[in-house]
């Protein structure tokens, strides 16, 4: 077994194997699978000193989580992809395969996407490329908070079952197994709360 060097405040995930059939049995070719954004811890870094207070990193090996798009550097150790993640470029912990069943870490928010309107005013029936996509939906579970300087935690201020208004470019999309769509955001990226 090849030894890997210690590494501080990063994580080891071994990547999930992209899909390579649709649900309904056609093989999609390479160029149409869509990147995993998910994968199991394999090995976590010492952490950080924030202030005067050492910090562990929140994960543990094992865990199944979810990391931002376009983050970390992918490698190849003991024959498998793995990625080296940052801990905060880790979205959530996945107790399940549903991403209704999101655990956000830090000061990650999950929300519930509201759905794009069917009908134009006029009563027009609107295609899925025409739909605009929503900027609204419902909390659906929030982080712990992030650190303050002195390494404790800040509770976030929104709670599940808030209707919020979030920036359009933000955060991570998720389908959830009964086809509602979901996303995973920092919390700064929430612009208004508009009820509680």
């Amino acid at each position: 077994m090849a030894t890997l060097y210690h590494f501080l405040i990063r994580v080891l995930v071994k990547i999930k194997s992209s899909e390579e059939k649709t649900t309904g049995g056609i093989l999609l070719p390479t160029t149409a699978q869509t990147k995993p954004q998910s994968g199991e811890v394999v090995e976590i870094g010492d952490g950080r000193t924030v202030g005067k207070n050492k910090v562990d990193i929140s994960i543990q090996a094992g865990a199944q989580i979810v990391y931002s798009k376009y983050a970390g550097t992918e490698l190849e150790f003991n024959g498998t992809n793995h990625l080296l993640l940052k801990e905060d470029d880790i979205v959530g912990i996945l107790d399940t395969d549903d991403f209704k069943d999101l655990k956000p870490l830090n000061d990650r928010v999950l929300i519930k996407v509201a759905q794009a309107e069917e009908k134009t005013a006029g009563g027009l029936l609107l295609t899925d490329a025409a739909k605009e996509k929503p900027s609204i939906g419902t909390v659906v579970a929030v982080g712990p908070g992030p650190l303050d300087e002195e390494g404790n935690r800040k509770p976030l201020s929104l709670t599940p079952g808030s209707t919020v208004l979030y920036s359009k470019y933000a955060g991570s999309e998720f389908k959830s197994g009964d086809g509602s769509e979901y996303i995973a955001l920092r919390a700064s990226d929430v612009i208004a709360v508009l009820s509680s």
